[in-house]
């Protein structure tokens, strides 16, 4: 009898540890794909890293769909003017200017007016669990990179005038702005209309070089 708890005892510690093993893996699987009911404090980051990467992926490919010869396709690229950091995701230099395209790939119903400096995002898990949470809203965040890059550029001699647009891959903004572009056909035309004096081959090739 002693000999049948004792089998009955090591079937129940390793259910007990399936349970945990499993636990953790879904904990783990979560971390990349969401999880419902997040505690205060979770940290979000390697899901935002990951939609990121993502989205920036997908915006590259959509944006070199609409580049024409003499266009200058540049990602990533890191900056600072006046003790201010910041990353510009994409920077289109042409004959017709230079356009920053600040993307973002969130997924959820957002909330929020063009000059909040947040906007808040609902989002439904697979499970039927719902969360919000503040994100980056990325009209202030573009007209701020705007003012960065056009300063930046002035400081090394090169006075041109930058425009800048966001792109929010999943169609969901919350307002309409001048300095949203919702269609590839709505890329084309911001990146290759012209409203001021062209840039010369010149100017593009310096520009390049800081940006590089």
């Amino acid at each position: 009898m002693s000999a049948f708890f004792v089998i009955l005892a090591v079937i129940a510690a390793v259910v007990v540890l399936s349970l945990i093993l499993l636990r953790s893996y879904r904990n783990n699987d979560e971390d990349y794909f969401g999880s419902p009911d997040r505690p205060e404090g979770w940290s979000y980051t390697t899901e935002e890293k990951i939609s990121g990467i993502r989205g920036e992926e997908q915006a590259f490919r959509i944006i070199s769909s609409v580049l024409r010869e003499g266009d200058r396709l540049f990602s990533n690229v890191s900056i600072s003017y006046d003790g201010k950091p910041t990353e510009l995701d994409f920077v289109v230099v042409n004959a017709f200017g230079v356009f920053i395209l600040e993307v973002k790939n969130y997924k959820g119903i957002l909330f929020g007016a063009e000059d909040d400096y947040e906007w808040e995002k609902y989002k439904k898990t697979d499970t039927g669990n719902s969360y919000v949470r503040p994100v980056k809203n990325p009209i202030k965040q573009v007209r701020r990179q705007i003012y960065l890059l056009a300063h930046y550029l002035d400081y090394y001699g090169v006075r041109v005038w930058v425009k800048g647009y966001a792109i929010l891959l999943q169609g969901n903004s919350p307002i309409e702005s001048p300095f949203l572009l919702k269609s590839t056909e709505e890329i084309d035309h911001a990146i290759h209309t012209a409203d001021r004096t062209r840039l010369n081959a010149a100017t593009g090739a310096q520009i390049a070089d800081l940006l590089s």
